[in-house]
């Protein structure tokens, strides 16, 4: 048994990062199967809609973090590539440690600043929404509650880059940890807290407690002893920030700022036209197709640091190689969740299942508007992978096909999301990503052919 269970793991290509990181994806399809009913006991259906739309706004940080974020690790990969780490130590080029030590100073500087800055825009933003589009439910008790959501999600912020620099250096195992943790403590204080009626409250509360399990790991492990030494290093050498980032992170930026407009604006404007019960079934039905998407990117995503690594080297066949068999692994796993989500779908509709009143299916959108999302979530899949393996090299060369797909959703979103509500907003986005999908597959080609000179 042991060793067929080795062989499907090889298979699958599931390592350490990729064990950890999935696992944390395991434990949230089973917490949202959870949160369904628990949901569906605890929150009403309007309840439920500012539920997701809270995790909408909060998504405005893209327009603070301006994919800085995503960049630092793959400067971090390629520094790290001329260096060593033992015990808590990095040695080696004492160039690379000096330009790797002034890039932390850096980000402690710059995400102090945008994490104030964060906290209070994301504050007054909420409450003119909420304010404005809530009139119609006064029973929703959701100032606290954002006011606590705004304050964790603001030290969130502060804590990312010292994800990504982990991450750089190679411990995604470590950083993947922390996240299956928090997949499990998480969701069961929320629980807890929706049984001991708190209804709201719980996402605040659940929040603050995510950036306190991160700082409590990180502080009792080596990785705290390590980014204080590298803290500590004498900087001889410097990574200029407008003649080597900013170049680069103002076409991720914009290609971030343009992912807002594609994914985030369903809930707000489903919210403020068809209310809160409809963004609720659009949030619970998003909240289960990106989980799925997010499991099956595990497999890509934890390849960054391996792959910026290769790029450095010019390795390009074994960046292939590992590049080729990951694409191959994530799809298998995308379509076998679709499905399994289908099915779950299926029978709740046949068996009109409820709980403490509440048929559950309710709470999720119509077979057609799942089934069209759905397909936009398997071209995502291939989209992804390919711009993670591109945005490697440094570079991002999907910054006009990302302010095209922005702009052509927003004005869908809010166009046919007017005239004809939900399936307006959905028929809209799926034909958008169809006709986006080919000029996708051209960009990769193109590009991967110019910079390894085939």
């Amino acid at each position: 048994m042991k060793g067929k269970l080795l062989t499907i793991t090889t298979k699958l290509g599931i390592d350490k990062s990729i064990a950890y990181s999935s696992g944390a994806r395991v434990v949230q399809a089973l917490v949202s199967v959870g949160s369904i009913f628990i949901f569906s006991a605890f929150l009403t259906g309007v309840e439920q809609g500012f539920y997701f739309t809270f995790g909408s706004i909060v998504a405005i940080q893209i327009f603070f973090e301006l994919g800085l974020t995503n960049i630092i690790t793959q400067y971090v990969a390629h520094e790290d590539s001329f260096l060593y780490i033992t015990c808590g130590q990095i040695s080696g080029n004492e160039g690379h440690k000096s330009r790797l030590a002034y890039l932390l100073h850096f980000c402690v500087k710059w995400y102090s600043m945008i994490a104030i800055l964060f906290f209070i825009s994301l504050l007054v933003v909420g409450f003119v929404f909420f304010t404005k589009y809530s009139k119609g439910h006064p029973e929703v008790s959701w100032h606290i509650p954002w006011l606590l959501i705004c304050a964790g999600s603001a030290i969130k912020l502060f804590q990312a880059p010292f994800n990504s620099f982990i991450e750089g250096l190679g411990y995604v195992a470590e950083m993947s940890r922390i996240s299956f943790w928090q997949q499990i403590i998480i969701p069961a204080s929320t629980w807890l807290g929706l049984f001991l009626s708190f209804r709201l409250y719980v996402v605040g509360i659940s929040t603050l407690l995510s950036v306190l399990i991160w700082f409590v790991y990180v502080k009792r492990s080596f990785l705290w002893a390590l980014l204080v030494n590298l803290w500590k290093t004498k900087i001889t050498e410097r990574i200029s920030y407008m003649k080597e980032i900013f170049p680069y992170q103002w076409k991720i930026a914009i290609s971030w700022i343009s992912g807002y407009f594609i994914f985030q604006l369903f809930n707000p404007v489903l919210f403020a036209t068809d209310g809160p019960v409809v963004a609720g079934q659009m949030g619970m039905t998003l909240n289960a197709l990106n989980s799925i998407t997010g499991f099956s990117l595990s497999w890509i995503t934890t390849k960054i640091p391996s792959m910026s690594k290769l790029i450095a080297q010019k390795d390009y066949v074994s960046l292939d190689s590992m590049f080729n068999r990951t694409v191959k692994q994530m799809l298998l796993v995308c379509f076998a969740l679709l499905g399994a989500f289908f099915v779950f779908l299926l029978f709740l509709n046949l068996t009109s299942l409820a709980f403490r009143g509440n048929i559950i299916a309710h709470r999720f959108l119509s077979f057609l508007p799942t089934t069209l999302l759905s397909v936009t979530i398997i071209l995502g899949v291939f989209v992804s992978a390919w711009a993670t393996y591109l945005r490697c090299h440094k570079k991002e060369p999907w910054l006009f096909n990302s302010i095209c797909n922005g702009v052509l959703t927003t004005l869908s979103t809010f166009g046919l999301g007017k005239l004809y509500g939900l399936y307006g907003i959905v028929g809209g986005y799926f034909a958008i990503q169809c006709l986006m999908f080919p000029w996708g597959i051209w960009i990769f080609k193109t590009k991967k052919k110019e910079w390894h000179g085939e």
